[in-house]
């Protein structure tokens, strides 16, 4: 007898909260899925499917934390859309710094599913965010810019 645990994609915020960051990232297996959205800062968690990419971006007002709990991938930074000229190769353990305004992207190059959660401040996705895949994550993004 198998039973299916459902996993956890409420998010906490602005709540007080306390949880194994290790264990809930790596149950993760959205896309994107806030966890705690506060008033100044916001954590989401993200399963990159193999030779998936969180995709290019910047975020104009928000530093960003990233950690890779599981996987292998690879880290671009740039100053253009054009340009990425910083390049990294990040594992399990790895810690990722995005200053506002620096276009980034992270490439699974791994064999298995990169999980890894992020830490906005200030937050960036409306409370509650769940985006199954990335083309959902994709058309959402897009929607917001658009609004």
């Amino acid at each position: 007898n198998h039973e299916e645990v459902a996993m956890d994609t409420q998010d906490y915020g602005p709540q007080p909260w306390v949880t194994d960051i290790e264990k809930l990232t790596q149950e993760n297996d959205m896309f994107r899925a806030t966890a705690w959205t506060g008033s100044h800062l916001q954590m989401t968690l993200m399963s990159i499917v193999v030779n998936g990419e969180v995709g290019l971006e910047k975020h104009d007002s928000t530093d960003q934390f990233l950690r890779i709990e599981q996987g292998k991938a690879k880290v671009v930074m740039g100053p253009s859309k054009e340009l990425q000229n910083k390049e990294w190769v990040a594992e399990a353990d790895s810690a990722i710094f995005v200053p506002s305004g620096t276009w980034h992207n992270i490439i699974n190059i791994g064999d298995e599913p990169l999980k890894l959660y992020s830490i906005y401040a200030p937050a960036h996705h409306p409370h509650g965010t769940i985006h199954q895949t990335y083309e959902i994550a994709q058309e959402a993004e897009a929607n917001e810019q658009h609004a």
